[in-house]
């Protein structure tokens, strides 16, 4: 069990290097902002223009926050000519290695408040 559990926090501590970037990304409000609008446009993506209109905030901000969406794998562009569109993609982005890290945590948690490790506090060790 001791194994079990220590491979598993190997597991974490490393999805938790993984990810840092994303998670810092993404705790930004105006950033999450720009993830909804993302989530309601086109699965072929939305030009920075249309993200500033709908968020209520500059180009250049739009832009800034793109780019470290971007650079922290949240965020996908594709280039069309000079015109840049940005999306989600499960395949071009990182959200699969954060779902995969939130359900092993979930799965820690869970396994820890089980009954019967509580009853039992002699299984923790």
């Amino acid at each position: 069990m001791t194994n079990e559990c220590d491979e598993r926090l190997k597991k974490i501590v490393s999805g938790f290097q993984e990810c840092r970037n994303a998670f810092t990304a993404i705790g930004d409000e105006t950033r999450q902002l720009i993830l909804l609008i993302l989530l309601e446009s086109a699965l072929s993506g939305i030009r920075v223009g249309e993200i500033a209109e709908k968020a209520h905030l500059t180009r250049p901000s739009v832009s800034h926050h793109l780019q470290i969406l971007k650079e922290a794998g949240i965020v996908a562009m594709r280039k069309e000519g000079t015109k840049n569109y940005y999306y989600l993609s499960v395949d071009e982005t990182h959200w699969k290695e954060i779902a995969d890290l939130i359900n092993l945590i979930y799965e820690s948690v869970r396994h820890i408040s089980s009954p019967i490790l509580i009853s039992e506090p002699s299984l923790l060790k």
